[in-house]
């Protein structure tokens, strides 16, 4: 809604210049001070008996939701306008640094991004913005190294070394409780799209869904079926369950409604993206035969073509991690397919921004 100053001001300005304007006009002062006084009035009036007339609490209602929803999805494409330098490249200026890697980032210094006020969130901030919330993150290796990132943020050194340990089982899942903020943080072994769909119709038939969920997919399924069309196929049944599982819209055509601690606007449903795959650094053939430029380019074709997506109407936001790896460098991998830390905890950040947008909160 238009705010309450924003509205103060407004009235003032028709109380104030109204009756100059009329005094202009040589009306006595008794008559301007009568006029001023019933307009004040009335103005008062209206004010308060607005709400109670539905068209016109609606049409302020939605010119005001208007005027959000322009600067949120401004400020959503945004989110990835992001530059990196080595840190031995200028010690001078203030960046985003991490101790994992030699390269540093920051949002790009252009007004629309500075109008956004895009943060990077210390532990503090994002334990009260995670706050008692379930968050679920569903995918291959890929994924791991995004909920080791997002732990990196809200444990301290002594507790992330046993985080490492029992988090890099193979192919197992694995569930953490953090007692000091309530947040429930599941990470799920789900390498193909298939296993996501299946996981999704379970939170479907127990009506509880976690608050936040990322879900990955697509490298496992390059490298032992190397079939984009399928791919594509399997994508369309991961957007069939989710879009099971956000609010109606007529943009996703949804049915049912999301239950729990949700205490964002939903859907907070993420889509983590593959990153960019360096054919000379794979380490086995095999890889580099299945994984080639092509064949990667015809999975990010159908993932386009899946509107599982925001940008392509449909319910997922994207944590683009081929364009952070990419911008990142070829320097940023040892094995051409799993990168540092900085990559990862920079989609981190972009996810805690995307929150704090959709909650048109402020930390």
């Amino acid at each position: 809604m238009i705010s309450a100053v924003q509205f103060g001001v407004l009235v003032a300005c028709v109380v104030l210049f109204i009756p100059m304007g009329m005094a202009g006009w040589h009306l006595s002062r008794n008559k301007m001070l009568f006029f001023g006084g019933v307009l004040f009035i009335t103005l008062a009036v209206g004010v308060h008996i607005t709400p109670y007339f539905p068209v016109v609490y609606d049409l302020i209602s939605s010119y005001s939701s208007v005027v959000i929803l322009e600067n949120r999805d401004s400020c959503l494409s945004l989110l990835h306008d992001i530059i990196w330098r080595d840190k031995h490249s200028n010690l001078n200026e203030l960046w985003v640094n991490s101790s994992s890697s030699d390269m540093y980032w920051k949002w790009e210094e252009s007004n629309p991004v500075n109008q956004c006020g895009f943060q990077k969130l210390g532990r503090s901030d994002a334990s009260d913005l995670l706050n008692g919330s379930w968050i679920m993150v569903a995918g291959d290796s890929h994924a791991r190294l995004f909920t080791l990132s997002l732990l990196n943020l809200v444990l301290d050194s002594s507790e992330m070394k046993n985080v490492r340990v029992d988090l890099f089982k193979r192919h197992s899942d694995y569930q953490l409780v953090v007692e000091e903020n309530g947040l429930k943080l599941d990470y799920i072994w789900a390498p193909y799209a298939s296993n996501l769909t299946s996981m999704l119709k379970n939170f479907e038939n127990k009506h509880i869904y976690p608050d936040v969920l990322v879900l990955s997919s697509g490298m496992w399924h390059m490298l032992h079926y190397t079939n984009a069309s399928d791919y594509g196929v399997s994508l369309g049944m991961v957007r069939k369950s989710v879009v099971s599982l956000v609010p109606i819209s007529p943009e996703f055509g949804s049915k049912g409604s999301i239950t729990g601690s949700v205490r964002f606007e939903s859907p907070n449903m993420f889509w983590l993206g593959m990153p960019t795959l360096i054919n000379s650094l794979l380490n086995t053939e095999e890889k580099k035969e299945k994984m080639s430029g092509s064949m990667c380019e015809a999975y990010d074709r159908e993932l386009t073509e899946s509107k599982l997506l925001h940008q392509s109407s449909g319910p997922l936001m994207l944590l683009d991690v081929k364009s952070l790896s990419q911008n990142c460098g070829s320097h940023c991998t040892a094995d051409g397919m799993h990168y540092q830390g900085v990559v990862y905890e920079a989609a981190v950040q972009i996810m805690l921004n995307t929150l704090i947008i959709e909650s048109q909160q402020q930390i």
